[in-house]
């Protein structure tokens, strides 16, 4: 692995999923990975090749707790964000404490953490700002209104930090992963009550959503593209993981609004 931002590499989410992918990855690549999740074993693992992931409970919707573990670090070379939950239900009917709590997580998470190591970076000259986005944000899913739209807010939060802070050499990019077959699927909050108008619907297309990510790539191969993204200078704004994904993001670009609604509509309504 090539890297050209440094060894020092702060990971959220990292007690399971994507989020442990990437700590490992990199560690096993020789760099120094503090890893922070709401709910893990505060541990140390060495890794042949010399490096070294310390794991430390953090929970990114809590002000304190973010605090409290960024505010002991020296500098940080690589930040990866991949902390995220997801809730499913239909737009009308899901009670606003779960939209709550999908945009506390997914997107004021990242909010509050960029806002602790986003300055050491700008102080040390050098950084590489990751976030683990969806392709569901640029897609929305039927069902799934609210974690696209927490997905599609990242989009928008990465896009004005990469331009705002490119002259303190610091890079932002934003990681696209389709179905993935994580620990994320089976702590899906769903909601759809029996009597709702919604429920046959809702439960067919929870059900194409749940059976696609069982089957989906490995976290692997996130991580994967961290670990690309980190040996180049000058990484793209946004990068889908697999070609599937990147020729159906194309794809988007080309059809009519009403052939991709149709398209969507088919597979999970």
């Amino acid at each position: 692995m090539q890297n050209r931002y440094g060894k020092r590499v702060f990971v959220t989410g990292a007690s399971g999923g994507l989020g442990r992918a990437c700590a490992v990855a990199f560690a096993q690549n020789g760099c120094d990975v503090l890893g922070v999740s709401r709910s893990c074993e505060e541990t140390v693992m060495d890794y042949p090749g010399g490096g070294q992931l310390v794991m430390r409970r953090m929970d990114v919707t809590d002000d304190a707790s973010v605090q409290a573990v960024c505010s002991g670090m020296n500098g940080v070379d690589i930040a990866i964000l991949a902390a995220g939950m997801g809730v499913s239900g239909p737009a009308e009917e899901l009670p606003m404490e779960l939209a709550y709590r999908q945009m506390e997580t997914n997107y004021f998470g990242v909010l509050r953490v960029g806002r602790a190591v986003l300055p050491l970076m700008r102080r040390q000259g050098h950084g590489l700002f990751l976030v683990i986005g969806s392709v569901a944000g640029r897609v929305p899913i039927p069902m799934q209104s609210h974690y696209s739209s927490s997905k599609f807010a990242l989009e928008a939060y990465v896009e004005a930090v990469r331009m705002e802070m490119r002259g303190f050499g610091v890079r932002a990019c934003i990681i696209e992963p389709g179905d993935t077959c994580t620990g994320f699927t089976d702590a899906r909050q769903k909601y759809c009550p029996p009597d709702s108008p919604y429920a046959a619907v809702c439960e067919k297309s929870v059900a194409a959503m749940e059976h696609d990510e069982r089957n989906g790539r490995p976290p692997e191969s996130v991580a994967a593209v961290a670990l690309k993204l980190a040996g180049r200078l000058h990484p793209p704004v946004r990068t889908a993981v697999g070609w599937q994904y990147k020729a159906l993001l194309f794809a988007q670009r080309l059809l009519p609004c009403r052939a991709a609604e149709a398209i969507l509509r088919k597979l999970y309504l």
